[in-house]
């Protein structure tokens, strides 16, 4: 039996800064796949800590993907927000990443899910920044993730819940003080393979 591919394409919440590999979600998810029984590769990652998404678009392109893949996975946009890009530029160029990325799947956007950006603004390293506003911003951007992925149909995982409980739980973020822990990781994992599995079903 082949086993089940997965690409998960992304930034620095994607690669898993300040983890260690096992812990970054793309392959927590997988072991937890593989407990149910499933068959599934390591989990090719596409991702950098710092990229935007006319980087991550940068690079598919230098990855030069040429099969397709049974699950795939889109988180980008933080750094968009954090560098104060305008939200009409995240919304054209997320709406063609999440095209390429339903390429990837084989064109069926139930294997694909969105997951929504982490809020960075509860963490020790944005104690000087202007917390609400990042709220606000990141609102803002997901709000437009979610309603494209809507559209195209894809599934939506909102973790930014999650990531706000790092305000009350130090556990959450890891050493830098701005990423998300590998405990963090773990609850998006146990979200996100569920609905992987009925994708795959």
């Amino acid at each position: 039996m082949t086993p089940i591919t997965y690409l998960a394409l992304g930034d620095s919440y994607t690669i898993g800064e300040q983890v260690t590999e096992p812990e970054c979600f793309p392959v927590q998810t997988v072991a937890l796949l593989r407990q149910q029984g499933f068959s599934v590769a390591d989990p090719r990652i596409i991702a950098t800590t710092g990229w935007t998404t006319d980087e991550l678009e940068a690079g598919i392109t230098a990855a030069h993907i040429t099969q397709t893949y049974d699950i795939v996975t889109l988180l980008i946009g933080v750094n968009n927000q954090y560098r104060g890009w305008s939200l009409s530029q995240y919304e054209t160029e997320f709406t063609d990443l999440l095209k390429k990325a339903i390429a990837f799947a084989g064109n069926e956007p139930s294997h694909v899910v969105v997951l929504s950006i982490p809020d960075w603004g509860v963490t020790p390293f944005a104690a000087d920044r202007d917390r609400q506003q990042i709220a606000v911003e990141i609102d803002a951007y997901n709000a437009a993730n979610k309603a494209i992925a809507a559209q195209m149909k894809v599934p939506y995982l909102d973790i930014t819940a999650f990531t706000r409980e790092a305000l009350h739980d130090k556990d959450l973020v890891a050493a830098d003080g701005l990423h998300p822990s590998g405990k963090d990781y773990s609850r998006w994992a146990a979200a996100l393979a569920p609905l992987l599995q009925r994708a795959l079903h």
